[in-house]
């Protein structure tokens, strides 16, 4: 979404951490506020190595599953092929740089995107893209490591890596959005040596007006 963290880096990042996340499962905010949605079209805006589109595919969702990275979703790819063609068939990868790529507007019952760096100055452009696509009566899911963790240095000090559930609230049209969840939580992650790290992510859910 920025220079710094554009394509080239997250190519690299994937390159170097290949084979890492192949058993790592979906989001738990994914799977707890779009776990009761009824199934149907989805778009998940940085997909990195597929988990939740995965997730999604698996309980009837049709995906359209967006990364800048060619190496992610070459890894994503191969990854929905072992869960079978049912799960993989449900899945279209997109290779796009959502900071200019826009999808296609009204067309989708749940928008999701977790964790993509976003700079401030173009937060308002990407959650209104985001915004767009999600459906009359349809959802929109966004996470991000919650910003007063963004002092404490967790996952390198880069503030575009921050977000805070209100300020992306603020963002929708209160006229057209009726937000269900904006707030901080936490979860617990334990890394590749045994370390057990306790995160704070902020969750936006918001559903859109019929």
């Amino acid at each position: 979404m920025s220079d710094e963290f554009g394509k080239e880096f997250w190519e690299g990042h994937y390159r170097g951490h290949r084979g890492d996340h192949h058993g790592g499962g979906p989001n738990p905010w994914l799977v707890t506020e779009a776990g009761d949605l009824a199934p149907g079209r989805a778009l998940d805006a940085g997909c990195g190595h597929g988990a939740d589109a995965l997730w999604l595919a698996a309980h009837g969702w049709r995906v359209v599953a967006v990364d800048v990275a060619p190496t992610a979703l070459s890894d994503a790819r191969n990854r929905a092929k072992a869960h079978g063609d049912d799960v993989a068939g449900r899945i279209d990868w997109v290779e796009a740089d959502l900071a200019s790529w826009s999808p296609p507007e009204g067309c989708f019952d749940l928008v999701t995107s977790h964790y993509v760096h976003v700079p401030a100055a173009a937060r308002e452009a990407f959650v209104g893209r985001l915004a767009a696509a999600v459906s009359m009566g349809g959802t929109l899911l966004v996470v991000g490591h919650d910003a007063s963790g963004l002092r404490e240095g967790a996952h390198g000090s880069a503030p575009e890596a921050y977000v805070r559930a209100d300020e992306v609230a603020a963002l929708l049209q209160p006229v057209a959005w009726q937000v269900d969840v904006a707030e901080t939580r936490t979860r617990t992650v334990t890394g590749p040596e045994g370390h057990v790290e306790t995160l704070r992510d902020a969750v936006l859910r918001a559903r859109r007006q019929p």
